[in-house]
């Protein structure tokens, strides 16, 4: 098995309390030498100024390669636009763009009147600027809104077309999961990196609801361990190893580079990286 490159998902303080747990998981994480670290956006578009200021003090004070989030929701297009040129002048020049999620209460997503209709569209101005590298999503799960999956591999197709360089994927429990989508995304034309997304689950009810929100399929055996798990009081050990073996099955797979959200939680994402043989190889840069 070969070590595989990594990157790491982080969601911006809200609080004084979640700035140190954010900056603590980054200590925690950055001597994996991660390939880049990326930085969310809320729901609606809730945490746009919260990112700006992650990823601006994450580029400044980590030395790590930060990648911003950007999404096409309740802004216009000039708004969103500048919002990316201020990270291109804060040195951050890789952009994860994508639709977003509609804010809370509203169902389906509502196009600003004079902002970016789709993900697509944000894509192709980013691309024209000649600025950004370009990450975007993917589903190996049907998205939710996709009319089938055929449907949803097109439309990742047009997202490469339009400019982006790679493609990270939502989260799954199998393997094979992620290699059925390769597949269909290699007969499709895409010759583009398809980095799987992985979610150590260190909630396994959370991750039920994050799982329903996004189309994740949650296979049966998977839903018989965690309650097993739970009774047992050994969940911690029992994610550690369904994370592990994903991981290591993906690696055998021909899979060179992995992305973890980490929900700003360390330790399950570095307890996996470890088994994977991703020891540490920096010292985070010391800003006092």
């Amino acid at each position: 098995m070969t070590t595989p490159s990594v990157s790491f998902e982080f969601f911006p303080p809200q609080s004084l309390e979640g700035s140190f747990r954010l900056w603590d998981t980054v200590q925690a994480l950055a001597p994996l030498s991660p390939r880049f670290v990326s930085v969310t956006y809320g729901a609606g578009g809730t945490t746009r100024d919260l990112t700006r200021e992650a990823v601006a003090t994450l580029h400044k004070s980590s030395g790590l390669p930060v990648a911003a989030h950007l999404t096409c929701v309740n802004a216009t297009r000039e708004e969103t636009l500048k919002i990316a040129q201020d990270f291109a002048t804060a040195g951050v020049t890789d952009i994860v763009a994508l639709r977003g999620d509609p804010p809370k209460g509203t169902e389906g997503f509502t196009p600003h009147p004079d902002g970016f209709a789709s993900s697509i569209d944000l894509i192709e101005a980013l691309s024209d600027t000649g600025h950004f590298t370009i990450r975007v999503g993917a589903y190996p799960d049907i998205h939710p809104e996709a009319k089938s999956a055929d449907a949803d591999v097109a439309y990742l197709k047009r997202k490469f077309d339009a400019g982006a360089s790679e493609a990270l994927t939502q989260f799954f429990f199998e393997a094979e999961t992620f290699f059925r989508f390769r597949d269909a995304c290699e007969k499709a034309g895409i010759d583009k990196p398809i980095t799987p997304g992985i979610l150590p689950i260190e909630n396994w009810k959370g991750a039920v609801r994050f799982a329903k929100r996004c189309g994740t399929h949650i296979p049966a055996w998977v839903v018989d361990a965690f309650e097993k798990a739970e009774r047992d009081g050994r969940e911690d050990l029992l994610a550690t190893a369904i994370c592990a073996e994903l991981c290591s099955d993906l690696l055998d797979g021909g899979v060179d580079s992995l992305h973890f959200y980490t929900l700003n939680r360390p330790d399950l994402t570095r307890d996996v990286c470890h088994a994977l043989g991703v020891t540490p190889k920096i010292e985070l840069r010391n800003v006092a």
